[in-house]
């Protein structure tokens, strides 16, 4: 780290202070709040009379989508990671993302994953293990100041960063694809806002790589990262937005949302329920982007009131729907369980 002098940042005000130490309480509650209005809607006496056919293979077969999505989320980040410097192991990488997700997931942390795998991974060795571990430690927990933060940290996490933007990109553009094919359903416009979804990430993707490609633009793109403090970036957003990169990284990016998307169908399935690929297109990006707000743990109660409104437009039983979130966010639980290997391995 850093020997310079580091400004004390200024100390939060009371009743910000009070709402930062009650807000997870907070999130727990609204979560219990939404997933009982979403199972209070429920017969369970008639659910269970109509004699379900439970087909446990595909929970299994759930459980592997949600690792391939992790797996291959993880060697994303470490392709960015290692093209600005951090030389560690894709290996360390990979079971760094699912330590990251399963924090996620409801962990008592004084950190989120993304700000957990950024820390850590500056803490990593080329051979993947951990140096400066007390210090490592130390910095965990405490909240993160990046305006105070060496530029090892700045760089990790603008590459955290990165990876999310990519993994934003690849939601939305698998949202706009299942609108224009079953958005006639969700609505009259349904159709052509898929189309201006994808118009708007087409756009986006080639500004950004026009600015990449422009010397003069790619100039002024790199004195704002010397003023930022993150002057070795530009390899990793290079990687990620220049041409033809970024169409190679969006590609990559639908595939991991379209394992997530499998991961949810077999749940359904279990349970003897179709949905319409289309509808799980449409439904998952869109709870993605509602998962942004910090308003529910892990999705709990958001996603399961979400979906079940959503598929019951192509017919799907609401009550399968809810049963087969619950199923859904216990395998995702379970498969993100190897990142605890990572977390002990600090202790």
């Amino acid at each position: 780290m850093s020997s310079e002098p580091h400004s004390t940042p200024q100390t939060p005000s009371g009743w910000k202070s009070a709402l930062k130490r009650a807000w997870p309480s907070i999130r727990i509650i609204l979560s219990l709040a939404l997933l009982w209005k979403a199972t209070s809607g429920i017969d369970w006496h008639t659910l269970l009379d109509s004699q379900i056919k439970m087909e446990p293979i595909w929970l299994i077969a759930a459980g592997i989508a949600i690792c391939c999505a992790f797996i291959c989320g993880g060697i994303r980040w470490g392709f960015l990671m290692r093209s600005v410097g951090f030389k560690s192991s894709f290996k360390t990488y990979v079971a760094l993302y699912f330590a990251g997700g399963l924090i996620n997931q409801g962990l008592p942390s004084t950190l989120g994953g993304d700000s957990y795998r950024a820390i850590t991974a500056t803490h990593l060795t080329s051979a993947g293990n951990l140096k400066d571990t007390s210090e490592l430690n130390e910095e965990l927990h405490h909240s993160v100041d990046l305006e105070h933060a060496t530029p090892k940290l700045r760089l990790s996490f603008s590459m955290v960063l990165v990876d999310r933007l990519i993994g934003l990109a690849g939601n939305n553009l698998l949202g706009g694809i299942g609108l224009v094919l079953g958005g006639a359903t969700l609505a009259l416009w349904g159709q052509d806002l898929g189309y201006f979804v994808i118009a708007i990430m087409l756009l986006a993707g080639l500004i950004a790589s026009i600015i990449l490609a422009w010397p003069n633009s790619r100039s002024l793109l790199q004195k704002l990262l010397d003023r930022l403090r993150m002057n070795n970036a530009m390899p990793g957003i290079r990687l990620a937005f220049s041409w033809p990169m970024n169409i190679a990284q969006a590609i990559f990016a639908i595939g991991i949302h379209g394992f997530i998307i499998l991961a949810f169908g077999f749940c359904l399935k279990t349970y003897g329920a179709e949905a319409p690929i289309s509808s799980l297109m449409i439904g998952l990006p869109a709870l993605s982007l509602l998962l942004m707000l910090p308003i529910s743990i892990s999705g709990w109660g958001l996603r399961e009131a979400t979906l079940s409104s959503v598929l019951a437009l192509w017919g799907v039983n609401p009550s399968l729907t809810v049963l087969a979130s619950i199923s859904y966010g216990a395998i995702t639980v379970i498969s993100v369980l190897p990142g605890a290997y990572f977390l002990l391995k600090r202790k």
